[in-house]
């Protein structure tokens, strides 16, 4: 613990909290502040203008990143007939309905998505206490719950991720592994940039991004510069 402890002040001091790195800077450090053995996490952290207290300043969406997130995602479908068939042959790690449901109410959760189409989400409702805490309840807003089964299970195996803002005005999402290098992991930041930037609530006034910091698992947050993020993607 004494050696991990030693590891993190060293990696944490190669980052100035109080400045805004350029881009490029800024994932070079990502590479510079990783120490731990395994293939840590990156993760991109942004505050927002809004208020989530009030509806029309609710941010939620999903994207699916360019280069995945470099993970093996179990999707659970609930689904019949011909969409369960629709959901198996499109790479479904789990797919059923009833039988399904009462597993999962015994306390059965080993998978990371689920996607429903629609005409089950009357039985699917009464899962909320189970899978709403755990962030696993199907959505419309994001493309869960839906009858086009086949685009839905290969969009999350590919890595399509879910953000919503918290209620401190704050959305943290997953961008890849830092195994990925610069190259994919700033490919999928500015696409999931790109989202939230178009997803700014009409009714949001001032500065909507406020501020971003990237980081991976064991390391420090590093602070961007949003106005060069913003830029970035205005060019491209």
């Amino acid at each position: 613990m004494a050696a991990r402890g030693k590891k993190f002040r060293e990696s944490r001091s190669k980052v100035d909290p109080m400045k805004r790195y350029a881009l490029e800077e800024a994932l070079e450090l990502l590479e510079q502040t990783h120490f731990a053995k395994f293939d840590e996490n990156v993760d991109v952290a942004l505050r927002l203008g809004v208020d989530p207290k009030h509806a029309d300043q609710m941010v939620r969406g999903a994207v699916v990143l360019p280069n995945g997130i470099g993970k093996n995602v179990r999707v659970l479908v609930f689904a019949k007939g011909e969409k369960e068939r629709e959901a198996t042959e499109a790479g479904a790690d789990i797919v059923g309905s009833d039988e399904l449901m009462k597993k999962i109410q015994e306390g059965w959760l080993e998978f990371d998505k689920v996607i429903a189409t629609p005409d089950l989400m009357g039985q699917v409702g009464k899962l909320g206490k189970v899978l709403g805490p755990r962030g696993l309840m199907p959505n419309p807003k994001v493309g869960t719950v839906t009858f086009d089964i086949a685009r839905a299970v290969r969009e999350q195996k590919a890595g399509k991720v879910e953000f919503k803002v918290n209620k401190d005005g704050i959305i943290h999402a997953p961008i890849g592994k830092i195994s990925f290098g610069k190259e994919k992991i700033q490919g999928n930041l500015l696409a999931l940039m790109d989202v939230i930037l178009k997803a700014k609530p009409a009714s949001s006034k001032g500065t909507y991004l406020k501020s971003i910091s990237v980081s991976n698992t064991m390391g420090p947050g590093i602070r961007l510069n949003p106005m060069e993020i913003q830029g970035l993607l205005k060019a491209a």
